[in-house]
């Protein structure tokens, strides 16, 4: 009997270690994780289409909320914020700059311009992570699909312009190229999260397309209607840091 419960304990004893060591080097696959996701991405983009017309490279920011099952599939929603300061739109203001691009003001002295590119998405996101680690069932390719609205415009600052009411808040929009309408966008890339919590991101390239339509009824630099159909395209490098809310096997809501 003692010889029994000598070697029972004995074999308990093997296995913890064994396990000990498996964990400590990342030979034990963990089971994956679901819950909540919350994330903040950055964007540099190649505009082409519509947009290579109108903008030069651009950025993109903004936060996302996803909901991660243990399947690995992913759903939730984004915001992007648009930036960018390069901005190639042909015509814009020659009806109210001289040939130095200053502006004319009412008084005709001159004042400089700024132009930036401004805009906003907003959408739902759906997709899964193709796990391809031994020890991490959480890592791996991942493919996001997204889509909703999508609006820029050409921001508009004046410096040292004095009084020049052609740029006033609502003249304005005759200049600002405002375009909206509905985006679609594909994401491939790799998602890490380190086992000890801390480390979690992912990497990798997009395309957005947004079948947008100009909403303005008249630009008054050019003479004609704003109200062009467009093919706008982002081709874009994009990176994130997940902070996730994961549960454990208790139900136990913990943070990593």
């Amino acid at each position: 009997m003692k010889y029994i419960i000598s070697t029972f304990i004995l074999s308990c004893l093997l296995s913890q270690n064994s396990f000990a060591q498996d964990d400590l080097f990342g030979t034990q696959k963990r089971e994956a994780k679901k819950g909540l996701i919350i994330s903040l991405n950055g964007n540099f983009d190649i505009p082409a289409g519509d947009m290579a017309k109108r903008f030069g490279l651009s950025y993109r920011v903004g936060p996302a909320v996803l909901y991660k099952t243990k399947a690995n599939w992913m759903i939730g929603a984004k915001a992007d914020f648009i930036l960018g300061d390069k901005i190639k739109e042909e015509g814009l203001l020659n009806n109210i700059i001289d040939a130095d691009k200053q502006l004319i003001t009412r008084d005709g002295t001159t004042g400089a311009i700024q132009l930036y590119q401004r805009g906003y998405m907003l959408g739902l996101q759906a997709g899964k992570i193709i796990n391809i680690s031994k020890t991490n069932p959480d890592n791996g390719i991942l493919l996001l699909t997204s889509a909703g609205f999508v609006q820029h415009k050409i921001h508009i600052v004046t410096r040292n312009a004095g009084d020049v009411p052609q740029l006033s808040s609502e003249y304005k929009k005759g200049y600002d190229r405002l375009a909206n309408g509905v985006f679609l966008e594909q994401f491939v890339g790799y998602v890490h999260f380190s086992n000890n919590g801390l480390i979690n991101f992912n990497i990798g390239l997009d395309v957005m397309a947004g079948f947008t339509q100009g909403r303005r009824d008249f630009w008054y630099d050019v003479q004609k209607a704003g109200t062009d159909k467009r093919l706008d395209v982002l081709f874009g490098l994009r990176g994130g840091w997940y902070i996730p809310v994961f549960k454990r096997k208790s139900e136990e809501i913990f943070f990593e």
